[in-house]
């Protein structure tokens, strides 16, 4: 496989080290009063606000409840404790046999193949991931190079974090060569939100590895509001699909993002439009931080209901849970 030649400092990485990082600046640049600032100071100490200038910018101003703010702006509920949110909702403590690998699902395994993100989510099901615990050396991943090598029964493998794509495309191009030469790996699934976040990560460095795998080629993005998606990302995701990548989406439904019908709506057409297929909509994982955003089962259930009346059922993505201890998502 192709290793591009490193280059000294990216326009995506230079957009991922000068993300807002503090409270103060996000509400200033919004022009949001100064009387949000103790509850997103208080957000910020739990899970630190990160919003890179690409995003930032498809942000309303003045507009407190704006569906991309709402999922970056930290608030005081997230110090709230309700029951049942806890800080590991998805048990996956339970399946990491080896250092930076996750295996829950028949067939396929994830790989922490970055400990960072572009973005931070405040509604993140991994926001108290340790992260420092999973991000193995390249002598390290060794270890999870060979769990897979010595399971068959493997077919896939996913890149995820953190964000894959805030490590870098040398170490990527690496990473993907070395599945590629375990015979039974068929597929190369990635997990990203960053070609959401900055569209300049799909560059030429990155396209030089990504299009010359032999692996099938599967991302999922992550997109819960279709004003997340301007002509930066459409750009994007035709790089991506020029090298074969297939493009899937999840979404999350949020209260006060996403939760009615028109909007979940225009953001399957946005997404059909920009060449990506809904996949999932995902109930929020009961997080420790985020009971805020929740919707109830009864309700997201009739919200999808009527979501059916308004698209052709290619566009309709699956209401599913993730469950811990169950062999595949939940339908709903």
């Amino acid at each position: 496989m192709r290793i591009p030649a490193a280059e000294a400092s990216p326009a995506w990485q230079r957009q991922l080290s000068g993300a807002v990082r503090n409270p103060a600046t996000l509400l200033k640049r919004l022009g949001l009063e100064p009387t949000h600032l103790p509850g997103a100071n208080t957000g910020h100490v739990l899970f630190e606000v990160r919003v890179p200038e690409a995003y930032l910018s498809r942000i309303a101003p003045n507009t407190p409840n704006d569906p991309l703010l709402r999922q970056v702006l930290p608030l005081g509920e997230e110090a709230l404790t309700p029951s049942g949110f806890v800080n590991d909702p998805l048990e996956e403590a339970d399946h990491r046999p080896v250092k930076g690998l996750i295996h829950k699902y028949a067939g396929r395994v994830l790989l922490i193949a970055s400990p960072t993100c572009a973005i931070n989510c405040r509604y993140c099901f991994r926001r108290h991931f340790p992260y420092a615990d999973n991000a193995p050396s390249r002598a390290q991943w060794q270890e999870a190079l060979d769990y897979l090598r010595q399971d068959p029964s493997i077919h896939e493998a996913i890149l995820s974090g953190g964000d894959p794509l805030a490590a870098s495309d040398r170490q990527l191009a690496w990473l993907t060569g070395e599945i590629e030469a375990i015979p039974h790996i068929k597929r190369l699934r990635i997990h990203t939100r960053l070609p959401v976040v900055i569209p300049d990560r799909i560059d030429d460095a990155l396209l030089a590895w990504l299009s010359t795998t032999r692996l099938q080629k599967v991302m999922v993005l992550h997109i819960n509001h279709a004003n997340e998606i301007d002509q930066t990302v459409v750009d994007a995701c035709a790089r991506l699909k020029k090298a074969g990548v297939t493009l899937l989406n999840q979404s999350v439904l949020l209260r006060g993002v996403n939760d009615n019908v028109a909007m979940l709506a225009t953001l399957s057409e946005r997404l059909f439009e920009a060449g990506v297929l809904p996949y999932y909509l995902h109930v929020l994982d009961p997080v420790q931080g985020a009971a805020h955003f929740d919707v109830p089962d009864i309700e997201a259930r009739a919200l999808v209901s009527e979501l059916r009346n308004h698209l052709p059922g290619f566009l309709m993505p699956r209401l599913v849970r993730e469950i811990p201890g169950e062999g595949s998502k939940t339908p709903l």
